[in-house]
């Protein structure tokens, strides 16, 4: 005789609400990277280390996420950098 034994199990499924917003830089053919470098310091709050990363993943990859958060704390950042004439969106 054979015993056939089922078991239950409770799995927890934890979500982030609101922070999976993006703000995504994209690539353009007007401005420096010193200028791209110094926005993303001074709007985003990046080291220089972090914001010339960013500025090269843009310029070879096209885009880049460059921050990440609550829609209502990107959206300033966000028209800050478009303000500066970087392409950028949320998404």
């Amino acid at each position: 005789m054979s015993t056939i034994e089922k078991v239950q199990e409770e799995v927890l499924v934890e979500e982030a609400v609101g922070v999976n917003n993006e703000i995504v830089l994209h690539n353009d053919d007007v401005n420096t990277f010193d200028h791209v470098i110094d926005t993303l310091i001074r709007v985003c709050k990046h080291d220089e280390l972090q914001a010339e990363q960013c500025a090269l993943l843009v310029h070879y990859k096209g885009k880049c996420t460059v921050k990440t958060g609550p829609i209502d704390q990107l959206k300033p950042q966000c028209s800050a950098l478009l303000d500066a004439g970087l392409s950028a969106e949320i998404i």
